[in-house]
């Protein structure tokens, strides 16, 4: 069972005794997403809302974090875009029952209600 919440992150370099060209690039950060129900699983529910970064502040902060960069002075996360979802199907399955579990925790009706919500149509189950 595997699953990534797959992000676009552009970051941009900003040194004091360098030029640099060029001083902002894109790259693909991508976080394992945590087992369905296990500490941390809904990260898509705190973060996403209809497949956008719900609080970009705060999720530059987290990218910069888990890239290493938070520490570096010259160096920023500009900005941060939700991309999709990539996991498989066992994955996948195990988090609809997960959701269905407790649809009242997402203020929803149905599973394909929450992640329409939270994940828009950015969930790619791949083989």
């Amino acid at each position: 069972m595997e699953a990534a919440y797959v992000f676009r992150v552009a970051v941009r370099l900003d040194p004091a005794d360098a030029a640099v060209d060029p001083g902002r690039f894109e790259t693909t950060m991508e976080l394992p997403a945590s087992d369905p129900g296990a500490d941390g699983w809904l990260f898509f529910r705190d973060r996403l809302w209809r497949g956008e970064v719900g609080d970009e502040p705060s999720f530059r902060r987290l990218a910069a974090e888990r890239l290493g960069l938070a520490d570096a002075a010259s160096v920023e996360v500009a900005a941060a875009d939700f991309r999709e979802l990539r996991t498989d199907e066992a994955y996948r399955d195990a988090l609809t029952d997960a959701i269905a579990a407790d649809l009242g925790r997402f203020n929803a009706d149905s599973v394909d209600e929450v992640l329409r919500k939270y994940l828009g149509s950015s969930v790619h189950v791949r083989g």
